[in-house]
């Protein structure tokens, strides 16, 4: 995928975003003129897919002095183990020391939706899947959770902002809104088939008012070969949607000779949800991932200083010096 454009907020550079004692921390050593150049580590508390990288090093590149400095990390989508170094960074310390709350906490968000993302990938075997997410999260976070949804493997998200990040095309179907509104589910398909850009691929939901089977076949009827697939997510009031409804309708729409139009499915997705449908054959063609990847648990990051002025230096507990890790690729 390309490097997204990342670009720090106002509100991450002011430091407002920080904890306050490290604002206060720089302004001490600001008055008492004490400036020396610091190594900073920076490691994960559990394995997982990193994520956030390259908003960091847009921070980063923005607040290091250029002729003093050096950034050393690991690539966007590598898999980290717990507690291994994936950032460090030299550079004197009050050019970077209030954004270190940032820098942690756009890591530990990244990551964690990155790796739930991963978990999903991995249980579909090659199956495709769409980040549907954004509804889960505050607006102004939607655009970076899709974008770690794709680091993380899913093959296009619902957002716009998080389709722009991850350079790939926004991906959707329509709403149960546009279906009620309407008050038809083939006339609301036509009407999107009248209205969509071409490239816009024809995905028809199909269980607003009638039997998912009945409606599938309706709409393939009415667009044959233009619609591409049909979308199953059945309300957890009715069952929700179950291998069996799934084989049902692969077989209907087999048989009306429609074999061209997949089966997306939503709604409650997870990797126990996945492995249920591929376990009892379930053709399934595609998922759509929600709050298991928006609502995954941040994975904790660390940051430490290991070096003043090229001397070795820790806390309690942890080893002076710089921690040795051939993985990282200097990239500032």
């Amino acid at each position: 995928m390309p490097k997204p454009k990342f670009k720090p907020s106002p509100e991450v550079l002011s430091g407002d975003t920080a904890d306050i004692y490290f604002v206060r921390t720089i302004d001490i050593l600001r008055k008492e003129n004490l400036n020396p150049v610091a190594t900073m580590e920076v490691f994960s508390s559990r394995a997982g897919i990193l994520c956030g990288i390259e908003e960091v090093k847009a921070l980063l590149a923005e607040v290091l002095p250029e002729g003093n400095r050096e950034v050393w990390a690991l690539d966007e989508s590598e898999t980290m183990s717990a507690r291994e170094v994936v950032l460090r960074i030299t550079a004197p310390y009050q050019s970077y020391g209030v954004y270190e709350t940032a820098v942690v906490g756009i890591l530990a968000h990244g990551s964690g939706w990155a790796t739930a993302a991963r978990e999903c990938v991995d249980a579909a075997g090659g199956i495709p899947l769409i980040s549907f997410g954004a509804r889960h999260v505050y607006p102004s976070v939607a655009g970076v959770m899709d974008y770690a949804a794709v680091v993380g493997g899913c093959v296009s998200c619902s957002s716009i902002a998080g389709a722009r990040l991850a350079g790939v095309e926004a991906s959707g179907t329509m709403p149960h809104a546009l279906i009620i509104v309407v008050g038809d589910t083939v006339k609301a398909t036509m009407l999107f088939d009248k209205h969509m850009p071409p490239e816009v691929p024809r995905v028809s939901l199909v269980d607003t008012f009638r039997d998912e089977a009945e409606e599938s076949l309706r709409v393939a009827e009415a667009l044959r070969e233009k619609l591409q697939s049909v979308r199953l997510d059945t309300p957890s009031e009715r069952g929700g949607v179950t291998a069996e409804l799934v084989r049902e309708v692969r077989a209907r729409l087999d048989q009306a000779g429609f074999k061209h139009v997949g089966i997306f499915v939503s709604g409650g997705i997870d990797p126990e949800r996945i492995t249920y449908f591929l376990e009892r054959g379930a053709p399934v063609d595609g998922f759509g991932v929600g709050s298991y990847i928006s609502g995954a648990r941040p994975i904790d990051f660390t940051a430490d200083l290991h070096e003043i002025e090229g001397k070795p230096i820790a806390k309690r507990g942890r080893i002076p010096g710089i921690t040795p890790n051939p993985r990282l690729k200097r990239v500032l």
